[in-house]
């Protein structure tokens, strides 16, 4: 079983409980149609609390309570009193004695953190402004299963270095042992205060020059430069984050054999290429899958008896 009961970031893994997750959603990857796989949560009721727009995140958790043989319950932000006012901490207290666990999508990691210290059932970070740990799961397993391994794997992450999806893959890369290079104007990159505190066998480094940034990396990561919340700096970021562009060009001061990732959605012709996202390169589509199978794996670990 994970230790923590709640997972805010993948600062709440230990190393091995992380390779432990990431086996076990391999596993349930390869044993989807497995029928006694799928009675993990059979009698739980898992509560979906969304006040932010979500395609994967939605989708592949609803899937996968499904398929452990759960029941899925989503509540837009509206649909409760919290909407009209009511505190995260009176939410939780009162969800407590109704459901086995809540996945929180919301803007601010502090609302998450308030939920957290009031639950005494597991709270699952499903995306804050700080951190989304769920996706970069995914992203390990996909790497893993590409690379047959973690540890020495190189990532270049390109674009917006002071996103929740960079200090996730900070987080990830520290306890993973993987080398993490950012590559982000001076505006767009990530709190040194806070890379420098992470602990692990992995490297962070950052650099604002994005062909430096993927030299002989194994995998090339993007995110969009405009998340929900930053509508007003569209043409700011444009203008700063065109040279981190992961493009034809980009791509070639790579190895060989790089492969491109992206969380999605993705803003084609801004941060990445059609071409590339849909090239022979890509394994974007694969990655995106896997959010299924680690959601799984974690639901699995966290509720079932």
């Amino acid at each position: 079983m994970i230790k923590p009961k709640h997972i805010l970031s993948l600062q709440d893994f230990t190393e091995d409980e992380l390779e432990d997750l990431l086996t076990f959603a391999a596993q349930l990857k390869i044993e989807r149609s497995n029928i006694d796989r799928n009675k993990l949560l059979v009698g739980k009721t898992i509560a979906m609390i969304f006040s932010k727009a979500s395609t994967r995140t939605r989708v592949s958790f609803q899937a996968g309570i499904y398929e452990l043989g759960g029941n899925s319950l989503f509540l837009d932000h509206n649909d409760l009193q919290l909407g009209r006012g009511e505190s995260m901490s009176d939410t939780a207290k009162v969800l407590n004695r109704y459901i086995h666990a809540v996945v929180i999508r919301t803007h601010k990691h502090e609302s998450l953190v308030e939920y957290a210290q009031h639950s005494t059932i597991p709270v699952i970070n499903a995306l804050t402004d700080k951190f989304h740990p769920c996706q970069l799961l995914a992203d390990l397993l996909t790497i893993k299963v590409n690379s047959g391994r973690l540890e020495g794997i190189k990532v270049a992450y390109l674009g917006d270095g002071a996103s929740n999806m960079a200090y996730s893959w900070a987080v990830a890369a520290k306890l993973a042992g993987i080398e993490l290079r950012i590559g982000a104007p001076s505006r767009f990159q990530p709190d040194l205060s806070f890379t420098e505190s992470l602990s692990g066998k992995g490297v962070v480094i950052v650099t604002d020059d994005p062909h430096q940034a993927v030299k002989d990396v194994d995998y090339i990561y993007t995110d969009v430069w405009v998340s929900m919340g930053f509508e007003s700096e569209v043409e700011e970021r444009e203008k700063l984050l065109m040279p981190y562009q992961v493009n034809n060009q980009i791509v070639k001061s790579a190895s060989s054999g790089v492969k491109i990732m992206h969380c999605l959605p993705a803003k084609r012709g801004q941060e990445i290429t059609s071409d590339v996202l849909d090239g022979p390169r890509s394994i974007i589509w694969d990655e995106a899958e896997n959010r299924l199978h680690v959601q799984k794996a974690v639901l699995a670990k966290l509720v079932a008896d």
